[in-house]
């Protein structure tokens, strides 16, 4: 926290009560935020769980597939059945002024021209379930990144809030505290010396 530089006298007391009100203010805000980070972190957390558990059952499948096609056709079939890599497209949200990606699709890239792929019922099926695999998988690491992202997102705003609600907004309390009691101190002692003033004119 910074050293406080509290102006003399009673615009000293106003300075404190102004920081102290956008302290106020700024914890609110924050726990604005967090809630509807908390919202959107378990909408994520479910997001991720059921992605994985798709990707989970179609890399099995696929692992099925290809293995059923390597018995069938060998490896030369495998790798002839080859396809070119997948492009992905992911589009991203922003909540409270995080980004993160929102939905990620996997575009596969069309086969070269003139090239016809052919191989056992087998292979075909294995090819169709590896890009589906592949569609979990980036679909799943996408939901992951959200998660993270808000996780991460929701520990420092949670950092932020304490460091503001726990420590800047005591101690402004403490020094408004003091400030006023020595404000009324001194008009005490005004309130004395002019009483010995008049005692002593009259």
């Amino acid at each position: 926290m910074p050293n406080l530089r509290i102006p003399p006298g009673r615009a000293g007391r106003l300075w404190l009560l102004r920081r102290l009100e956008s302290a106020r203010l700024a914890a609110d805000l924050l726990d604005r935020k967090l809630r509807i980070l908390h919202r959107e972190q378990e909408r994520l957390r479910a997001r991720t769980q059921g992605t994985e558990a798709a990707w989970q059952t179609a890399w099995r499948t696929a692992d099925t597939w290809g293995l059923r096609a390597a018995l069938l056709g060998g490896r030369r079939e495998l790798q002839t059945a080859a396809r070119p890599p997948s492009e992905v497209d992911i589009s991203w949200t922003t909540v409270m002024g995080l980004r993160y990606p929102a939905t990620a699709t996997c575009r596969a890239v069309p086969d070269p021209a003139g090239v016809r792929w052919s191989g056992t019922a087998a292979t075909v099926a294995a090819a169709a379930a590896y890009q589906k695999a592949v569609d979990a998988a980036v679909a799943h690491a996408a939901a992951k990144a959200a998660y993270q992202a808000v996780r991460v997102e929701v520990t420092a705003t949670q950092r932020r809030r304490r460091a503001i609600t726990q420590r800047w907004i005591p101690r402004l309390e403490e020094a408004l505290r003091v400030l006023i009691q020595r404000l009324e101190e001194a008009e005490r002692a005004e309130a004395v010396r002019m009483r010995w003033a008049d005692a002593s004119r009259g």
